[in-house]
């Protein structure tokens, strides 16, 4: 990889291993929005109106997680990859396989089993850039925040 630059207090390799660390997690927050629209326009019965009315929120906080997320790539030197390519080329987690008009627990459900490795995959790039970029880590901090609530709502929902 090609770095514009190299910001001050981290080295190449340092910031190349960042920026992939960041990309991956780049390509699971687009798709993540697009999960989420998906299950917005198909969920269906008692509760619609709630869950398909709760899910625009959590797509645009998705959305500016990766926005954030692309932002920090650049800052870093590198170029973000937001093309839908890259989200199948740097998938790494399991696909959303729901599909088609379903209940809204079952799209519920199926979203918190897609969470549970979302969450667990942000962690891990938390774990692995505090080593290599602190800044980058806490970007990745206030993101599992975000989705950790968002799947309390899930869950609440389902109670």
């Amino acid at each position: 990889m090609t770095l514009a630059f190299v910001v001050p207090g981290l080295d190449e390799a340092a910031s190349e291993k960042a920026i992939a660390i960041l990309q991956n997690r780049l390509s699971q927050e687009q798709e993540a929005a697009l999960v989420l629209k998906h299950a917005h326009w198909n969920v269906t019965g008692p509760n619609f109106i709630a869950v398909h009315e709760m899910l625009d929120p959590e797509v645009e906080s998705v959305l500016a997680q990766a926005d954030e997320t692309a932002e920090r790539i650049a800052t870093l030197g590198g170029t973000p990859d937001g093309r839908a390519d890259a989200i199948t080329r740097n998938r790494t987690w399991k696909t959303f396989d729901l599909e088609g008009r379903q209940s809204t627990e079952e799209y519920l459900k199926a979203l918190i089993e897609y969470y549970d490795s979302f969450i667990a995959d942000d962690r891990k790039a938390i774990a692995e850039l505090d080593d290599l970029d602190l800044v980058s880590s806490n970007i990745m901090q206030d993101h599992v925040a975000q989705l950790e609530k968002f799947q309390w709502f899930m869950r609440s929902h389902l109670a």
